[in-house]
């Protein structure tokens, strides 16, 4: 039996220690044959004695007594099996009836907090102090996922956290205050009920939380893997201001993971408008603009540019942090839904924005294309071979399974030493990628500030760290240099060091004279953000666009300069994450919406 006392056990396990108040021994038991774990305790009922046994779990409110006694008896004590400490007390009384009262005491985490049970045969416990209550649900740990070991999962592409159990998701849940007014909420760019997703879990109704999650989320499977939470609602957690935020994501995860297995819900469609939207890109702000526009009852078709559907999803996201799968599923819930998808399709080469108002009939378009286009830094050896950018090394490894070679045909491109440039969530995605590839035996990471200010998740920095990537920070590169055959064969950098402040408010990085070394490798990748492509353009050139070259729209509602035109996503924002894209597209679909009624 694993030892509850032990500090990591009660850390990160499921339970909780139940203790005797005298002696403070643990009174947790292993019952195998059972498959499960309990709280025993003696307890004597006419001259006899035997054992009482409870749930330790915090769903200790429906608590069961499991107790053998003869029928119509009541327990005349309840003790501690190791000292003979009687847990009975006269300060409490059964409100069923004048029974006594057994108080047993259980740790949350590392102090002691009493619950009290009723001696009565089959009477069940009746609840905390509600102050009590309050004080253990706050004191139970953030639970974790499992995750591959780092030294195994560097060693194949199958997702790294295992998700929640069930016993987890039920425990984390408890740790939510339920707040009266839940700020958690606010901080969703989506507009999650997240309370009331999270009630269903603790009344064991994982069908009612994924049911309210699609109620303005359609790819909380999606989501509960790839969203920033700890940045957006984990960071409005009123719970966050003194212990860890409840882990939203994961349980968001969780409950889309058990629907999956379990069986998506095809909701009834909506009376249909008549109307028709036409949405170019099916990467997340695409998806959910196409699944809204069902919502109201309107007409859908996605056109994506390339010949699988998910743009950003199956290109960007590698498969150990997003399965591929999963995204195929997503999809396929749309379908049933009633959206149609069409691949393969260029709009600004096969059709324009125009051609879809004059030629198919549609009333409203929404742009959705992403920012595809790759940046350089513009230093002496990037067109050598053996430099990527981020956008074609991601695309080549995800989208077209070079990672999978030679089950697919695809090259992998790999290098014996590897250096990603940059410090953004894409950059990460490309390091760990890279770790993975045959033949890698060194992944150094480039950036120009320090950690703090690094743009990618804190998750992901965590990951890359513990996978073994070296990390160059405060460092920036100003050649790349080649060998005689002209390949890649070391980057000369620079040191850093922050002063003021720039335009997106981190301290911006100056050069240190003098401080140039050299990093050996034979492939880099350049991961420092990307930029619009232009094909899109071509036949709208009305179309309004900032110093950038993004869309301008209204940010309120999306729309462009054109009329009945809209955007939203990184096609509008620049690369940013998926949930503000998802969350751009929800304000886009309501004023479409009321656009297409009104006309």
């Amino acid at each position: 039996m694993n030892s509850i006392t032990d500090f990591k056990y009660i850390k990160y396990g499921s339970k909780l220690q139940t203790y005797c108040p005298n002696c403070h021994r643990g009174l947790n038991k292993k019952y195998p044959q059972k498959g499960t774990e309990f709280v025993e305790v003696g307890i004597e009922y006419s001259g006899n004695k035997g054992k009482l046994k409870l749930s330790p779990y915090l769903n200790i409110f429906d608590v069961e007594l499991t107790i053998d006694m003869p029928e119509g008896t009541t327990a005349e004590d309840i003790f501690c099996p190791y000292c003979s400490q009687s847990f009975i007390v006269d300060t409490r009384k059964c409100e069923l009836g004048d029974h006594k009262i057994a108080k047993i005491y259980v740790s949350a985490y590392s102090r002691l907090l009493p619950f009290y049970i009723c001696a009565q045969k089959g009477c069940t416990w009746h609840g905390l102090e509600k102050e009590d209550e309050g004080w253990l649900k706050i004191r139970i740990p953030r639970q974790k996922m499992t995750e591959q070991d780092p030294y195994m999962r560097i060693m194949n592409f199958d997702e790294v956290p295992l998700g929640l159990r069930m016993e987890q998701a039920a425990l984390e849940a408890y740790r939510c205050m339920q707040c009266q007014k839940p700020m958690c909420i606010e901080g969703c760019p989506v507009n999650i009920d997240i309370k009331e997703f999270i009630g269903c879990i603790r009344e064991n109704d994982m069908i009612g939380a994924i049911r309210k999650i699609k109620e303005t989320n359609s790819l909380p499977a999606i989501c509960g893997r790839v969203c920033p939470q700890e940045i957006q609602c984990e960071a409005k957690c009123i719970l966050g201001r003194s212990e860890e935020p409840v882990a939203i994501g994961n349980l968001e995860r969780f409950v889309a993971d058990y629907e999956r297995a379990m069986g998506v819900h095809i909701p009834p469609k909506c009376p249909r408008t008549g109307k028709k939207v036409a949405v170019i890109g099916s990467g997340p702000s695409g998806l959910t603009m196409a699944s809204e526009m069902l919502k109201c009852g309107h007409d859908v078709v996605v056109y994506e540019a390339l010949h699988e559907l998910g743009g950003v999803l199956v290109y960007g996201i590698p498969e150990f942090r997003l399965p591929k799968e999963i995204v195929r599923q997503e999809i396929d819930y749309l379908k049933k839904l009633g959206v149609v998808f069409k691949t393969n399709h260029v709009i600004g080469k096969i059709y324009t924005v125009k051609e879809l108002f004059e030629e198919l009939n549609f009333n409203a378009v929404y742009i959705a294309t992403g920012a595809g286009l790759p940046k350089f830094m513009g230093i002496p050896g990037e067109n050598a071979p053996g430099v990527f950018s981020a956008n074609e090394y991601l695309t080549r490894m995800n989208l077209m399974k070079a990672y999978m070679f030679p089950r697919y045909d695809t090259p992998n491109p790999r290098g014996r030493r590897v250096s990603v440039v940059g410090g953004g969530n894409v950059a990460m995605d490309c390091a760990r990628t890279a770790l993975r590839s045959p033949g890698t035996e060194k992944v150094s990471l480039v950036y120009r500030r320090s950690r703090d200010e690094m743009p990618a998740r804190k998750e992901e920095i965590v990951h890359a760290e513990h996978e073994g990537i070296e990390f160059h920070i405060l460092t920036n590169p100003v050649s790349i240099n080649q060998d005689k055959r002209g390949n890649v064969s070391s980057i000369t950098c620079i040191k850093m060091k922050l002063g003021e402040p720039d335009d997106s408010g981190r301290r911006k990085p100056v050069p240190i004279e003098g401080s140039e070394y050299e990093i050996g490798c034979d492939m880099v990748v350049i991961a420092i953000g990307t930029g619009p492509n232009e094909v899109l353009f071509q036949g709208t050139q009305e179309m309004k666009r900032n110093k950038w070259g993004y869309i301008e729209v209204d940010p309120s509602t999306g729309r462009t300069s054109l009329d009945g035109v809209w955007a939203g996503g990184d096609i509008v924002t620049g690369s940013a994450t998926v949930i503000l894209a998802m969350g751009a597209a929800k304000e886009a679909a309501a004023d479409i919406d009321e656009y297409l009624r009104k006309s």
